[in-house]
């Protein structure tokens, strides 16, 4: 006679497999990419929208331009807001003559502005009829065809070009009237510790020449958001992201993914 083989009997309940959260993992997801972006651009890179004509013809109002973070080092202005965790820079390393720079404004310390470095600490600028001189030198510039450009004044101008050489930048001015004030100077020597702006567009750059009261004045090293690297999308006046057709009917295409000089 055969034995039955008796089947063991289990009072556990079967175990059941708990599914995830969708809502909690969506979240952590959020908010790990924000993280990233944030370290992203805290310590590499930057996004900033051209809005004056101060840097033309460099920079165009609707350029999207990318900053390079690292290039002269940290300082609390790296971080959104500017939060008075430390004073000076991390790993400071010094920009060059001609650098086109974002910075925050000496007098408010939150407003960012992009001119050209064309004064070190020790440098003595001055401009005398439109030419820049740098510890009595002047930069080397040469004579460009004019160039007719919209005025806020009403009717298209004619304005000077020239093509100038900084170190290893070589760039184009803007000059409209060299025997205006602005284009005309006294000796600015530069403080230890700051530096000196210009706009490319001479006569319509409110830079150092006018002082921080009223303009940009002598800029601290620890204002110095970072470098302008290249210009990755532009746009005409009147694009609008709420009018699809102008994302391509305005697009400067020309100017896409153009290094800066």
């Amino acid at each position: 006679m055969t034995e039955g083989v008796d089947q063991p009997v289990s009072n556990e309940a079967p175990v059941k497999t708990k599914k995830p959260n969708e809502a909690v993992e969506l979240v952590k997801t959020v908010v790990y990419a924000l993280l990233i972006a944030l370290v992203l651009r805290v310590l590499l890179f930057q996004p900033f929208t051209i809005p004056s004509a101060s840097m033309e013809p460099t920079l165009l109002v609707g350029d999207y331009i990318i900053v390079s973070k690292y290039t002269y080092g940290w300082s609390k202005h790296s971080i959104p807001f500017s939060p008075p965790l430390f004073s000076g820079r991390i790993l400071e390393r010094q920009p060059h003559r001609g650098d086109v720079v974002v910075f925050k404004l000496p007098r408010d310390g939150s407003t960012d502005y992009i001119k050209r470095l064309v004064g070190l600490p020790g440098d003595r600028i001055q401009v005398t009829d439109g030419l820049l001189y740098v510890n009595g030198k002047a930069v080397p510039r040469s004579e460009m065809s004019p160039e007719t450009v919209e005025s806020v004044f009403g009717a298209p101008r004619s304005i000077q070009r020239y093509r100038n050489t900084m170190g290893d930048h070589t760039f184009t001015t803007y000059s409209l009237d060299p025997s205006s004030d602005v284009e005309n100077t006294g000796v600015f020597v530069v403080p230890a510790g700051h530096f000196f702006m210009m706009g490319d567009n001479r006569d319509n750059s409110l830079d150092s020449r006018y002082p921080e009261e009223t303009g940009v004045g002598f800029v601290p090293a620890e204002n110095l958001v970072g470098r302008a690297e290249v210009i990755l999308l532009s746009w005409k006046e009147g694009a609008s992201l709420f009018k699809p057709w102008t994302w391509v009917m305005d697009a400067r295409v020309n100017r896409f993914a153009r290094r800066i000089e």
